[in-house]
Parts: C-alpha cells; structure tokens; sequence
C-alpha cells in the first residue's frame, strides 16, 4: 500500500524518515501501511484503496487491446446470431431451431477459454504455481447450480422470441437489465432502491414501449394486422421470460461474489460454463428419451432429437456449422476481454464500452440486414440508452463516495494507531 508523502513524512532511497522524532519512530509509517493494507478492500468486487506501489497504471495500447477486443468479439458475435437465427437456407427455407445444442457449443468454447484464463491470471492461495480453484468449497456449488440452469433457461427463450420479433427490439430489451434485477430485488428480496433508479427503470420502460409500439421493419407484414399484434406479443412475452431469467442469473452472481470472497471473474466463468455444458449436453443426450414418456408430452417436448438434428441441418447447410462455430469463438473470446477490463481497468468503462457496444449493434444490424427504425422509435432508443448511461454515472458517483468515505475512516484510524504508537516510543525514550 502507498501513501501520499505528508509535510509531516518523506521519502528518500526507500527510507521513511520523520523530522523531529528519533529513528525508533521510522517503524510507526510501516505499522500503518500494514493496517491500511489489511484493511484497504472496499465494496463487493474487492477494489482498493489505493494500488501497490509497483502496479505501474495500464497503458493506452492496454486499453486499445481491451476495448478493441470487447467491440471486436461482441460485435461478431450479434452479427452471427442474428445471421444464424434469421438466414433461410435452401430451396425450402429452412431456418436454424436449435437453441440448445448452440447454447451448448457456445459455453464449451467459454468454458476452455475461461480455464486458459484462469491458468494465466489467478494463483492458487495455499499451493504455489497452481491455479485459483474452480470450486473453492461445496457450499458454492448450489447457487452456481442455480445460475448455470437460469442461464441455460434463458438463451431457448431469447431465440424462440426472434422468431417473432426482429432482431434489434431484441438488442433493445437485452440492454435493459436493470428492470429485471431490480423487480426480484424488491419482490423477493425486500429491498429499497433510491429514487434515481426508479426513474431510470420508468426512461427505459417508457423507450422499449416506445420503440415496440412504432415498429417499423422492412420484413413483410404478416397477413393480418390481429395476428401480427399476436406473434410480436408472444415474442416478448418469450424476451421477458428470458430477461426474468437474466436478471435471477445476475443477482445470484453478486451474491456469490458477496458471499464467497475472493471468488473471482475467471474462476465464475469457468465453474458455470462447465455446469452449463454438463446441463445441456445431458439435455440433448438424454431428451430423445424422455421426450415419450408421460413427462415429455405434459412439457411439450420434441419427439426428434435436437443434437441429431442439429448436426444433420449442419450437414446439408456447411455454412452455418462455421457460423456456429465463429460464434462460439466470439462469445468466449469476448467474456475474456471483459474480465480483463474490468480487473485492469475501472467498472465504468467497461459499463460505457457495454452500452456503446450495443448502440453499435444495433446500427450493425439495421445496416446490414436491412431493418427499418421510424422517428419514434428513435426517440425510444435515445430514452432507454440515456437511462441507461445516467444509472452508469450514478452508480460511479455512489462507488467514489463510498470509496472516500472508507478511505477516511481507514486513515482515521492509522491516525489514532500512529498516535497510541507514537506516545508508546515516547514513553520508552522517558
């Protein structure tokens, strides 16, 4: 831990020295270094009073490198799950409707990027040359459970919605997570927010109306003006579903970081790509069987087998086994990125290359697939994209006002120490 240089300490060739006072007193600035180190974690994610004096600030191409990385692997990846959810292959328009053997391959390639990254970043703390673990204490391993099957729930629900909704409504809602988080917090948790979030919640809900209400796609209008209205409202009937899910998965991650520190970003990447995978590739193995019994038909489930199927479309359809593939690559890719950024560099630009990422997507999308946004549903992107950046600037000033404040009452504290330590040295000199 590093201080700042006081009238009353400086520093020369490494050595602390205090004016006035005999050499007995040098001691008293590494007590209290000690304390402040000991003490300097603040918040949930574990940041810092103040780095070690040997961590040199990452540099702008550390930057580049990062952000570049985030826009690179996720701009990718939405360009390749619009194409592989929306792209009709063949004289009879088939279209891919595989959702789980893709959430499937895509946390595979997560999962074994996420364990090179936790080789390369983490170390174990009691063996020396070893990896953090992945699974620290079997009292972890319910609530990954439990985000590995709402995350696993979710991705089914988001493509069976662009099947009627188009894609960049799609991008619209998945960037208002907030709503969801914030709905469990207050109906299962009973917890307050401050107003400035709730007015958040109201921009953003008010913009997803906005843009909804205005639809406007260059995709042909269904025969009927009733059953358009009918599939678009089941399509996000299916997006809220998979936005409940998103916001359940996120909420039991802060607590898992909450309750299991130093559980870190890459060790949660590896432990719930691994369960995720465990859970969907026995879904896949296991349905063809379960889909003729009692319980399948009660679910509604498929008699034919998805991984068979899958593989078979890939087959007659090469092109999009490579789609797949590319966007399996880029999802992994892309997690890892995030989690370098955010433990190189503050939450608040990781938030503000998320938002801006998704604005970019979403031209991505209208440019390239040729969908259609009318003057009012501008207006909605604005309102939700506004709300969001404004929650991102709160939640920074929230963060270093809480900061400051531990900061205070940590140095409050050295000081009362350096003052017992002090009277301690003078008692001895007596």
């Amino acid at each position: 831990m590093r201080r700042e240089p006081s009238e009353v300490h400086s520093q020369s060739n490494g050595v602390v020295h205090r004016d006035g006072y005999s050499e007995k007193a040098e001691k008293i600035p590494a007590m209290l270094d000690k304390k402040l180190a000991s003490n300097g974690k603040l918040g949930a994610q574990g940041e810092t009073v103040a780095k070690s004096a040997g961590n040199d600030p990452p540099g702008i191409l550390n930057l580049i490198i990062s952000v570049g990385g985030i826009y690179g692997a996720f701009l990718s990846w939405a360009w390749l799950q619009e194409r592989i959810t929306t792209t009709k292959y063949g004289p009879n328009n088939d279209k891919w409707q595989y959702p789980i053997f893709l959430n499937t391959v895509q946390s595979i390639f997560a999962a074994l990027s996420g364990l090179v990254y936790l080789f390369a970043r983490t170390s174990h703390p009691h063996k020396p040359g070893r990896p953090a673990p992945i699974f620290p204490t079997s009292k972890i391993l319910p609530p990954l459970l439990l985000i590995s099957i709402t995350s696993s729930l979710a991705s089914p629900f988001g493509y069976s919605s662009l099947q009627h909704i188009d894609y960049v409504t799609f991008i619209l809602a998945k960037s208002c997570k907030l709503l969801p988080v914030m709905f469990l917090h207050v109906t299962l948790f009973r917890k307050k927010f401050p107003v400035h979030k709730y007015v958040v919640v109201a921009l953003v809900t008010l913009g997803v109306s906005l843009f909804t209400l205005h639809q406007g796609s260059s995709k042909k209008k269904h025969s009927s003006k009733s059953s358009g209205n009918k599939n678009q409202s089941w399509g996000l009937f299916l997006l809220a579903v998979n936005l409940l899910f998103d916001g359940l998965t996120n909420s039991v991650q802060d607590n898992i970081f909450t309750s299991f520190r130093p559980y870190s970003g890459p060790q949660m990447m590896c432990a719930q790509n691994i369960m995720s995978t465990l859970l969907t590739a026995s879904y896949l193995l296991l349905a063809p069987y379960i889909a003729p019994t009692f319980f399948g038909s009660y679910i509604g489930m498929s008699p034919g087998s998805e991984l068979s199927s899958a593989l078979a479309f890939i087959k007659s359809y090469p092109a999009v086994g490579w789609d797949v593939f590319g966007f399996a690559v880029c999802g992994a890719i892309g997690q890892v990125f995030i989690f370098h950024t955010l433990s190189t560099f503050s939450s608040l630009l990781l938030v503000t290359v998320t938002v801006t990422r998704k604005m970019l997507t979403m031209v991505l999308s209208v440019l390239w697939f040729g969908h259609k946004i009318v003057g009012m549903q501008w207006l909605g992107v604005g309102l939700v994209f506004g709300g969001i950046g404004a929650e991102a600037i709160m939640n920074r000033r929230e963060k270093s006002a809480k900061a400051k404040a531990a900061k205070a009452k940590l140095l409050s504290e050295a000081g009362q120490e350096r003052k017992i330590a002090e009277e301690k040295e003078d008692k001895k000199e007596l």
